[in-house]
Order: structure tokens, then sequence, then C-alpha cells
């Protein structure tokens, strides 16, 4: 395991459901376990807040729900990715929609991976560990 991986990860979660959010807490609590890494967590009800979160906390990754009252994922992810502070910032789309439309959306507003709900834990795992190293490559 190098230093970098037992440095503590920042992970915004935004989910308008609180039973969605608390799932999705604790496969990143697992995921945490299972790979050494610590995490910290916090939790957005819906993209508006998730924007006032980002520029309080050097955040590793963002999942977003993808179908959100008043701010979509979609929407979210196209505006973290105009924000230049942010524009690296890996970012996974999570949607009960689960086809292959709805992921080609979620790529196209810029998001490094998909999860269709329910998620699995090795499909979790992988989308996770694809998007952490694909916003890395491009930092090196």
């Amino acid at each position: 395991m190098t230093s970098q991986d037992r440095v503590r990860r920042h992970v915004l979660v935004v989910d308008d459901s609180g039973p969605a959010r608390m799932l999705i807490r604790q496969a990143l609590d697992r995921w945490a376990r299972k790979t050494g890494r610590e995490i910290e967590v916090v939790e957005a009800e819906n993209g508006f807040e998730a924007l006032r979160e980002l520029p309080r906390t050097s955040f590793d990754l963002v999942l977003t729900d993808v179908n959100m009252p008043t701010l979509s994922g979609l929407e979210l992810i196209r505006m973290i990715r105009s924000r230049p502070e942010q524009s690296r910032l890996p970012v996974v789309a999570v949607s009960t929609e689960r086809d292959a439309e709805d992921a080609a959306r979620a790529r196209k507003a810029g998001a490094d991976g998909y999860l269709g709900k329910p998620f699995d834990a090795e499909t979790f795992d992988r989308v996770l560990a694809e998007a952490l190293e694909a916003r890395t490559r491009e930092t090196t």
C-alpha cells in the first residue's frame, strides 16, 4: 500500500433520497475498509446543496444521482466540469434507469463512471476504481 492510499479521501454523495444516500455511504464504508483507505463522506440532498459544499472541501470524488428535482445530476456534472478548479474532480453518476442511453447521457455530461441502482459491491468497486484512475491519469 502506498502512502497515497492512506490519505483520507473526501467524498460528496448527492441524492434526494435519504435511504439512497445511506446505501451509498455503506458501500463507501465497505470500499474504504476493503482498500485500506480512510474516507470522509459529506451528503447533499440536491444539486444546489452540492454546489454550496464543493468549494468548502477539497473533494476527491462525487457520486450524484441523475434524477433529482430542481437541478438534475446531469446539470450538476456539467456545472462541475465548467469550473476550472473542479473540472478534474472524479464524478460518478448513479441512476435507477440502468440503460445504455442513460449512461451515455451521463458520460456526455462529463461523468467518469455510471452506476445503476441497485448495484452490487463488485460493480461499485470497479466503477470507483475506474473513475479515480481516469482522473489520476489526467493530472499526471
